[in-house]
């Protein structure tokens, strides 16, 4: 993937150009990436801005980890993984919700999951939960942490599923579970597209947190793994399908029936 994103006006912008106040006025909710941070010194400073405006006036703030390898490349000499691991330490104390993928805890944290290899598909669901609690003793103001979980077995054979510690009821939520109540993930096979499969999980997840119907954990992992199991069956990187169909899928229905 080739990033274009060098002189543009996000990159060049700094802070104080920003009428975050405004911006933010009437705002429940905050979402941001570690996609802005990572362009520019002056884009890590505006994202900064924002996320302190945004704790000060009492809206919630979630953020997607997203570490990009070819990014973070703005301070000549220190590896991307550093200069991620410094900048994001600093939003991290004004974030309620994070969410991550199995890699962005090591890659932007340096906070890795026993019995794991990301690069050939070992994925431990259980050692998550660890890491979710130590990401929250680092940064105690977090509420919840969400991980997704990548099996690849191949370029269109994946198992996914995901997990989010909430700490008000201090465990982990598992999902898909099968009919036993064990975690099991989705098997996808002849996958039609996996880009903007994170953003479908993040947004599925925002979606459900702020719904009556979906906001308790385990519904709310539910929902956003259904949803970003969903997107790999469209191609481009919108996920077209309705909250009808996530929830059919959420709640078990995973048959391949048409349903007239």
């Amino acid at each position: 993937m080739i990033y274009d994103r060098e002189n543009s006006a996000v990159s060049l912008a700094a802070a104080d150009e920003y009428d975050f106040a405004s911006a933010l006025e009437g705002v429940h909710w905050l979402h941001i990436t570690g996609i802005t941070p990572s362009i520019s010194e002056q884009a890590c400073g505006a994202n900064l801005a924002i996320v302190k405006q945004a704790k000060q006036a009492g809206v919630t703030v979630s953020c997607d980890l997203n570490f990009r390898k070819k990014l973070w490349r703005w301070r000549p000499g220190i590896e991307p993984r550093q200069v991620a691991r410094d900048c994001m330490a600093e939003v991290l104390p004004f974030v309620d919700l994070v969410i991550g993928n199995e890699e962005d805890a090591s890659d932007v944290l340096d906070i890795h999951a026993e019995g794991t290899d990301v690069a050939d598909g070992q994925i431990n669901p259980a050692a998550y939960e660890q890491v979710a609690r130590r990401i929250i003793d680092r940064f105690p103001y977090l509420s919840r942490v969400a991980i997704t979980l990548r099996e690849s077995v191949s370029a269109d054979h994946n198992n996914w599923g995901a997990m989010l510690f909430d700490k008000t009821a201090d465990r982990a939520f598992l999902a898909p579970l099968n009919a036993g109540g064990d975690y099991e993930p989705y098997e996808m096979r002849n996958i039609i597209d996996r880009v903007g499969a994170g953003d479908s999980f993040a947004a599925g997840l925002l979606h459900a947190s702020n719904s009556d119907k979906y906001a308790a954990p385990q519904n709310a992992i539910n929902f956003a793994v259904a949803a970003s199991c969903l997107k790999h069956s469209v191609q481009g990187d919108f996920n077209y399908v309705t909250e009808a169909e996530v929830a059919s899928l959420a709640g078990g229905n995973a048959s391949e029936r048409v349903q007239r």
